[in-house]
């Protein structure tokens, strides 16, 4: 066990969806490219709850409103290790 700090990271993804078109195919859900995506850094927090509640702060802001549970939240514990294994082709 690490005794380095964790922080969380907070982003928001907003799926951009045509009025004209339902983002359900036969029942299914369309995925959308990334050039259909708009993400967005909210900040970098030194608790979970701390984020949590920039989140309800954001939440019903323009740009955020439409799309209320495009909120993630993740945690990085500092000096760790990420994508140890290079670039994924």
């Amino acid at each position: 066990m690490t005794d380095a700090p964790t922080l969380y990271l907070l982003v928001h993804r907003h799926h951009f969806v045509p009025p004209e078109h339902d983002p359900f195919e036969d029942g299914e859900p369309l995925f959308w490219s990334d050039s259909e995506e708009d993400h967005k850094t909210l900040g970098l927090y030194s608790t979970r709850e701390a984020a949590e509640r920039r989140i309800e702060r954001a939440r019903p802001l323009p740009g955020f409103r439409d799309s209320p549970d495009g909120f993630e939240i993740h945690p990085y514990v500092l000096d760790e290790h990420r994508w140890t294994g290079g670039h994924r082709a």
